[in-house]
């Protein structure tokens, strides 16, 4: 892994990314970019920069990853985010998972596949399914979309797909969800 290019777990939306740039502010540490999961250093950082870095984002639910396997395993998990949530655009948006993380982590899917069962103890595919039906729960609570639009968003053949999907997840269909609201959503980073 490049010294200038900093792996961060955790990082799953805009919020997090303008946190992470305050730190960096804050601890006087220059960047060229931060996007999900990446600190783009404009240069190397000391030894105690990075524990203070550490200590820092720690603070706020971050973790700086130093290992490449739970560098990797953390991009897998932004890419498999962004692609459930219908962030792609493009081609990315309508090629297969399996063949998108291989062009992007340049390694063959079945050793992702291995690696992140092995280290996560699920599957790709089931992460990918728990991400999806993490933010359908969201759009139902935001309730402007029906149940068909929210199908369609997030790229379900049906809503009955939908709903068993959701069904066998959460325990509760879409319909009850919707009344009990957020008592059952769950933050992304501890799914």
């Amino acid at each position: 892994m490049n010294s200038t290019l900093l792996v961060v777990k955790n990082m799953v939306c805009q919020r997090c990314v303008m946190a992470v740039e305050a730190i960096l502010q804050t601890e006087g540490i220059p960047f060229h970019k931060v996007i999900f999961g990446e600190i783009h250093l404009k240069e190397a950082i000391k030894e105690e920069q990075k524990a203070r870095l550490k200590s820092s984002l720690s603070q706020v639910g971050f973790e700086l990853i130093d290992n490449h396997t739970s560098g990797l395993i953390e991009k897998i998990k932004q890419v498999v985010i962004k692609r459930a949530r219908n962030e792609m655009e493009g081609d990315a948006a309508k090629t297969k998972l399996s063949i998108y993380l291989s062009e992007v982590m340049h390694h063959e899917y079945t050793y992702l596949s291995s690696l992140f069962s092995a280290i996560e103890g699920r599957t790709i595919e089931n992460y990918f399914i728990e991400q999806r039906i993490e933010k359908a729960k969201e759009l139902l609570i935001y309730d402007q979309l029906t149940l068909s639009q929210i199908a369609f968003q997030l790229e379900y053949s049906s809503v009955a797909h939908l709903s068993t999907q959701f069904k066998k997840i959460t325990g509760l269909t879409p319909t009850y969800f919707k009344e009990v609201g957020t008592l059952k959503r769950k933050a992304l980073d501890k799914i």
